[in-house]
């Protein structure tokens, strides 16, 4: 297997063209590929400045799931210090997680913050949201968002090779009304469910609006958790 390592957008298009699988980490793929055979190229960012960013308001894809810090808001800092173990934190990347992964353990912490995501593909890098990155499984190079007011995650305690443990991230953001907004996605198993609603009108009519939006159907442990999480950022952020 040939390890592309471009260092520059053109050589990342051409090497896509030319049919290089991306790698990440290779925390995931590794052990696949042990077991169906090796593609004949894979590329990995870790060399393209584009990918490495990080610092206030930007991410980039091949950054370390270690190396996340307080750069970034807090709901992001602590999904990413809460993947796996130290040893994986120290290897996998913010694109595997993202776009790689089926636990997907940062695509709540993006949703709240609302993140765009900026993608390559052998026609030349562009914007796009979380959804589609997920959906098309694209080459993501990065993230970027806007600070919010205050944010918080929430990960149930889990075993290893068990089922996926429940995921609250929450955000309030002020926009430029100066009226406040929540934002909030669940991780139950393996769907993200992601829902907004304004929330200058105080904790139980948010909880009650919410409570008619697809997170109204989580099961009843799910819902106390998302209760807790969103009467604590409010409590938090009140006046």
């Amino acid at each position: 297997m040939l390890l592309r390592l471009p260092t520059s957008l053109s050589e990342a298009q051409r090497y896509l063209a030319e049919g290089a699988v991306p790698v990440g980490g290779a925390t995931l793929v590794w052990a696949l590929w042990q077991r169906e055979g090796f593609p004949e190229q894979a590329m990995s960012l870790r060399r393209l400045p584009q990918a490495n960013r990080l610092e206030p308001g930007e991410l980039g894809a091949a950054v370390l799931l270690h190396q996340v810090d307080d750069r970034v808001p807090d709901v992001l800092h602590r999904a990413a210090a809460t993947v796996g173990t130290g040893a994986v934190r120290r290897t996998a990347t913010v694109g595997g997680n993202i776009v790689g992964s089926t636990l997907r353990c940062l695509l709540p912490a993006a949703l709240v913050l609302n993140a765009r995501a900026t993608v390559l593909d052998p026609d030349g890098a562009y914007e796009t949201d979380l959804a589609e990155v997920v959906a098309k499984r694209h080459l993501l190079l990065g993230l970027r968002w806007s600070d919010p007011v205050a944010s918080g995650y929430y990960k149930a305690p889990g075993e290893a090779g068990g089922p996926p443990p429940l995921v609250v991230a929450t955000a309030v953001h002020a926009g430029s009304d100066g009226r406040r907004r929540l934002d909030v996605a669940v991780r139950d198993g393996y769907e993200v469910t992601g829902e907004t609603t304004p929330c200058d009108t105080g904790a139980e009519r948010v909880l009650e609006e919410l409570g008619r939006t697809g997170l109204g159907s989580l099961p009843v442990e799910a819902r106390d958790e998302v209760r807790r999480e969103v009467t604590g950022i409010l409590d938090r952020t009140a006046g």
